[in-house]
């Protein structure tokens, strides 16, 4: 097995490859955006379409280089998990101004954020996972960031929405950059870097 000189990051979100280039130049690892389209999997599990677009990446367009997928989710506890696996296409539908609806006069505001990232280097699948227990706002704050970002405030944050955070200041608590350094740390000590 050859040393990986860079990774790719199969996705078309520029907000996550930039997230993503943050954590892992961190470590070392020169990251490329690889904006293809992938498969669009309906599932309650995140690891299961994390690992069915990795998979069929594999399949139909395998790059030379070793590459990831990340997919991830807003459970939100109040409305049993809703929309987890579907929070983009929520997002995209409702977005946050809808959310906000449906927790009208919700006292139970605890919700998680789930990221689970999937790596191959043309063989086996390995999983990475990375969680961040918050709150749903009451209304949406910040400009940054994308998604439900603006309503979301992380447990071990200073009381601010995602939204409002810098980069930096969300890579340290997000749920995305903590699969990510998963990813980066398994890299760094499987001698594959």
């Amino acid at each position: 097995m050859g040393k990986v000189k860079r990774v790719l990051f199969a996705t078309g979100n520029k907000h996550k490859f930039h997230e993503a280039e943050i954590v892992l130049s961190k470590y070392g690892l020169s990251v490329e955006q690889w904006a293809v389209k992938r498969l669009e999997v309906q599932s309650e599990s995140l690891e299961e379409i994390a690992k069915t677009s990795l998979a069929w990446l594999m399949l139909e367009k395998y790059p030379e280089y070793p590459f990831f997928v990340e997919d991830a989710g807003l459970f939100v506890n109040a409305l049993n998990g809703f929309p987890g696996p579907y929070s983009s296409y929520v997002f995209n539908k409702i977005g946050n101004e809808g959310l906000l609806k449906l927790m009208d006069g919700v006292e139970n505001r605890r919700a998680e954020f789930i990221s689970v990232v999937a790596f191959t280097e043309g063989k086996e699948i390995l999983v990475f996972e990375g969680r961040t227990s918050g709150f749903i706002s009451y209304m949406a704050r910040g400009e940054r960031g994308f998604g439900f970002d603006p309503v979301f405030i992380p447990e071990e944050g200073d009381g601010r929405s995602f939204a409002e955070l810098d980069v930096e200041e969300k890579n340290r608590m997000s749920h995305r950059a903590k699969a990510l350094r998963k990813l980066a740390e398994w890299l760094t000590s499987s001698k594959i870097i």
